[in-house]
């Protein structure tokens, strides 16, 4: 029985301004018969240059780099190396440094505290279409996703607003109420909540007030 062929090695490459994580992670790599470090850059400068050249298959970037922002690496390699997955690894860890980079490309987020014990399972993840967070991350994303029970509720219900945009085209009652469905009194239901809702007393002032707000278009 013939043994399975052993798989290519993932191609990584890397931006990093320290001397000491460079270092560090390319030892721990180098131990790995699964993975290749294939370029190196310690500035943006570096960075942009390198990809010129032949694309890797997973790029980890710092955000914080000597001469400049390693956004500007993410969002050129998207350009260049569009089948690269890129993961940031940097100490940076607030909701507009994550979003930002996440926008502009990355699969993933590591801070840096958390680094060195998961990058090589972080490295498979992205190659094989994860997309590997760190913990205090993936929080910050849940709570953006979330609703929140403050959240301002729409002044208007959909039905209503239905009636609003009817209204600014000269529809009356009874053809509102054929065209929803419904009955005019229930037409006429929605009709004074509008006017309650929006503190108007009469259509004209409705459908004005509506389009100031930008319930409905003008």
């Amino acid at each position: 029985m013939r043994a399975a062929p052993a798989r290519p090695p993932i191609h990584i490459a890397m931006v990093e301004g320290d001397a000491l994580l460079q270092d560090a992670l390319l030892t721990r790599l180098a131990a790995l018969p699964d993975m290749r470090m294939v370029a190196v850059a310690g500035s943006r400068a570096a960075g942009l240059a390198m990809l010129e050249g032949p694309a890797a298959h997973v790029l980890l970037v710092e955000l914080t780099l000597p001469d400049g922002p390693g956004m500007d690496v993410i969002q050129a390699a998207q350009q260049r190396w569009p089948a690269c997955e890129i993961m940031v690894t940097t100490a940076l860890g607030d909701e507009a440094h994550v979003m930002r980079a996440l926008q502009a490309g990355a699969s993933g987020y590591r801070l840096k505290g958390d680094t060195r014990a998961c990058i090589v399972a972080d490295i498979r993840s992205l190659r094989a279409g994860g997309s590997p967070l760190s913990p205090q991350i993936a929080r910050q994303l849940v709570q953006r996703l979330r609703p929140r029970a403050d959240a301002p509720r729409p002044l208007v219900s959909p039905r209503e607003q239905e009636v609003l945009v009817y209204l600014t085209k000269g529809f009356t009652a009874e053809e509102i109420a054929a065209l929803m469905a419904v009955s005019r009194h229930t037409v006429l239901t929605f009709v004074r909540r509008v006017y309650k809702k929006l503190g108007v007393g009469s259509k004209a002032e409705a459908i004005y007030e509506a389009r100031s707000m930008g319930l409905i278009e003008r």
